[in-house]
């Protein structure tokens, strides 16, 4: 009798709900998605190379595309699941297998998206001691493990690949944290190093994998090797690259601390800047500068010159408003966390080893 029950009840829903599906003006809300007006031209650079946009992103529900009949139905009936979406994202970085790792200070966790495999994770650790609580940088290590600073509590949260807690760096007894302001953050797997740079002391730390400091280096000041505020941290070859925000420009180190050279300088001008933001490298070594206050992303070689930029404040596709976080991936894609408008954006740089050996996907 019970089943006889269901079954006539399951079958008057699926009634109304095709009823519904094929009717008229059928009540199926409008997907929820940002407003992206305008088109972005390819960007012709020198010598043939080129930059093209790829895409936007703000949420879960862009992952999870293909859904099945009866997902599709339960929508129907009952109403459009919830997605987790950005909120106000900070840092972006990608792993081995092409996720896309993003920080959200705001919603107090990191948004993991698998558009491979269509999936998502959004990872958080509500816990009243070693909470996560405004993570800020991300980086992972050869193994997928996921680094993210917390710039209030002053530690660094440690994820299994999975999503799944691993550790933290930096919880002293009584639960507060080691570093004063952790922000940037790189990860040597080879050399079995960490970087951190703690922006209220002005400073960046080298820990071993299990967190203890074995060097800092720098110190307040304007000089070569010297900080005011130093933020983001990017890895590339022997060169260790450091946003030194509040001195305007990009010093770059070897691993050892050891000054190099440094690019930019004050101002709101083409190639000058002002709040320098997320970092990246190019597989030809070009670096790249986001500048937070006009919406730009600046492209540099490295002695200095501006090659190119691109963006502007605005909403559209290819136009920021307080971007943040940039990474550029062994691809040469390019992303752009696009923190006000809530979305990474993402481009391609196609340089000269990529148009002679063809463009890997």
């Amino acid at each position: 009798m019970v089943q006889v029950l269901l079954k006539t009840v399951f079958r008057g829903l699926l009634v109304c709900a095709i009823a519904l599906a094929l009717a008229p003006g059928a009540a199926a809300k409008s997907p929820k998605s940002q407003p992206q007006p305008g088109v972005v031209p390819e960007l012709q650079l020198e010598g043939g190379r080129r930059l093209t946009f790829e895409r936007s992103f703000w949420s879960e529900r862009e992952v999870k595309l293909k859904r099945g009949f009866w997902s599709k139905l339960v929508d129907i009936v009952a109403g459009e699941p919830e997605f987790h979406g950005l909120v106000s994202p900070y840092g972006v970085v990608t792993d081995s297998h092409d996720r896309i790792i993003v920080t959200d200070p705001a919603a107090g966790g990191i948004h993991i998206f698998d558009f491979g495999q269509q999936k998502y994770k959004f990872i958080s650790r509500d816990k009243e001691k070693d909470g996560l609580q405004t993570p800020q940088c991300v980086a992972v290590d050869a193994a997928d493990n996921i680094y993210a600073t917390d710039s209030e509590s002053g530690k660094i949260f440690v994820f299994e690949p999975s999503g799944k807690f691993q550790r933290v760096i930096g919880s002293l007894k009584g639960g507060e944290g080691f570093f004063k302001r952790p922000t940037g953050i790189a990860v040597d797997s080879q050399a079995q190093r960490i970087y951190v740079t703690d922006t209220l002391r002005n400073q960046i730390f080298v820990l071993d994998m299990q967190g203890s400091v074995l060097q800092t280096i720098g110190k307040s000041g304007t000089g070569n090797g010297e900080f005011n505020f130093p933020t983001e941290l990017r890895l590339y070859g022997d060169n260790l690259i450091v946003v030194d925000a509040m001195n305007f420009r990009v010093q770059v180190l070897d691993h050892s601390g050891n000054f190099r050279y440094a690019i930019g300088r004050i101002g709101e001008g083409r190639g000058e800047m002002f709040r320098p933001k997320g970092v990246g490298v190019d597989s030809e070594g070009h670096l790249y500068v986001v500048e937070g206050l006009s919406g730009l992303v600046q492209v540099f070689d490295q002695q200095g010159n501006l090659l190119y930029y691109f963006g502007q404040k605005g909403t559209g596709f290819g136009e920021f408003q307080l971007p943040t976080g940039l990474f550029v991936d062994r691809n040469d894609r390019v992303f752009v966390v696009d923190s006000y408008n809530r979305r990474v954006q993402v481009f391609r740089y196609f340089g000269l080893a990529k148009q002679a050996e063809g463009v890997k996907h």
